[in-house]
């Protein structure tokens, strides 16, 4: 498969260079350097139009998509999700503070949360329209404020079944999972919400992440609308199946998944299980915040240094697992093309990795590419969810700048972090 296929929609080789939404990447990182992010404003907007207009088509009643700020949020994120008329999830005060920064509407926050405190539920009250609970402690606190707003209140929902995905650090919905209420305890949380007169009108579940079939998410909507059934809800709630529809990261992962299908699989099976159990259909909501982003970002590093070892090739450049530690954490497989000379012919297997201190910072392992020198540029794709939101600052790393592409236009939309910004913070004795 061509790996240009991983790339943004507006990818394209120009010269024997590559390019995205006209811009060529060499010229970009002369004059922002690198570690490099760039977003393409026209992948993300195919996205949305995909999800938007398959759920017009298989879904008859009301229905919103919802970004998932934990992918990656700043302000210009926030902005352009509600120039498409998006929802925003926030987890927690600070993700809440940036989806009000860059204008998103109070009725258009959703915030989730596994463990949230004090200051991430006040914050929820004071910015957001709905609040989805994750555990029956959570529901105690919420009255600790009198002060404050209540938001619409959705409970959400341990299934008992995972989809298949990383068996480990991307799966939220299995039995053992640290995420959500079993049936029982969404029960009592209920029980508790009429007690109290709080404005419980939805159900949540999640059964992981980056997954390509969406067939265990029917057993889990059944579980959830015979909850909804039980608790009673009438003409006006809301349903969410959480979210987590795959991308391709390599090209052995191509094509990309079908989210026309997957969008298919929940608006029938919702419509079904609502017209058996006699229930009006909700409000669907789809929380889709890899495959609106994913694809849209390309990471920039430079190479700093070769290494040729008996059985591997090391690539090391100047980005890595302090930017993109998701090979760090899940074994994640990526794939590459060269900025310059993009479509040459494969000549060795190299592994990539980065300059830090860890034997696992590694991006790409044993991957066949052209031949490869000191201070060439390589364009990693798909790298627009779970890199800068899980960055860090280990071994006094900086965070890299953030490009926002369109046509004729290139903008600086996260500025580079300097050694300056690391010791503001830092206070000393």
């Amino acid at each position: 498969m061509n790996r240009l296929q991983l790339f943004p929609i507006s990818a394209e080789i120009k010269e024997n260079k590559l390019s995205i939404a006209g811009h060529d990447l060499a010229t970009l990182t002369k004059e922002h350097g690198t570690p490099l992010y760039l977003y393409d404003r026209a992948t993300m907007d195919s996205a949305v139009s995909d999800y938007q207009s398959a759920l017009q088509k298989y879904y008859p009643a009301p229905a919103s998509i919802t970004y998932a700020g934990k992918a990656f949020l700043c302000k210009a994120i926030a902005q352009w999700t509600q120039q498409n008329n998006l929802w925003v999830d926030c987890t927690g005060e600070g993700e809440i503070a940036i989806a009000k920064a860059g204008g998103v509407p109070r009725e258009k926050i959703l915030v989730h949360g596994v463990n949230k405190s004090q200051a991430d539920l006040n914050s929820a009250r004071e910015y957001a329209a709905t609040l989805v609970v994750d555990n029956l402690t959570e529901l105690t606190r919420i009255l600790d404020n009198a002060d404050l707003p209540f938001p619409q209140i959705w409970l959400r929902l341990l299934p008992g079944i995972a989809v298949d995905t990383h068996h480990v650090h991307t799966q939220t919905g299995q039995h053992d999972s640290k995420f959500g209420m079993t049936r029982a305890e969404i029960l009592q949380a209920a029980a508790f919400c009429k007690e109290h007169n709080l404005p419980l009108n939805g159900i949540h579940f999640h059964q992981g992440s980056n997954f390509r079939d969406a067939s265990p998410l029917q057993q889990a909507i059944e579980t959830g609308l015979d909850l909804a059934k039980e608790i009673g809800f009438a003409n006006e709630w809301h349903f969410s199946p959480g979210g987590g529809w795959g991308v391709a990261y390599h090209e052995d992962e191509l094509p990309q998944p079908d989210t026309n299908e997957y969008v298919r699989v929940i608006a029938e099976h919702v419509i079904n299980g609502c017209n058996s159990r006699g229930l009006a259909l909700p409000h669907l909501h789809l929380e889709p915040g890899r495959s609106l982003v994913a694809r849209a970002g390309v990471a920039i590093y430079k190479v700093g240094a070769i290494k040729r070892r008996e059985n591997k090739i090391w690539v090391l450049t100047d980005g890595g697992m302090t930017d993109n530690p998701r090979h760090a954490m899940y074994g994640a497989r990526y794939s590459c093309l060269a900025v310059s000379n993009p479509m040459g012919e494969n000549v060795a297997q190299v592994s990539i990795a980065g300059p830090y201190c860890e034997s696992g910072d590694v991006v790409i392992e044993d991957l066949p590419m052209p031949e490869i020198h000191v201070d060439d540029l390589l364009a990693i794709p798909a790298a627009g969810a779970y890199h800068l939101s899980m960055s860090s600052n280990y071994n006094g790393s900086r965070k890299p700048a953030v490009l926002w592409l369109e046509e004729g236009s290139a903008k600086v939309i996260v500025k580079r972090e300097t050694v300056d910004d690391l010791l503001r913070r830092d206070l000393g004795l």
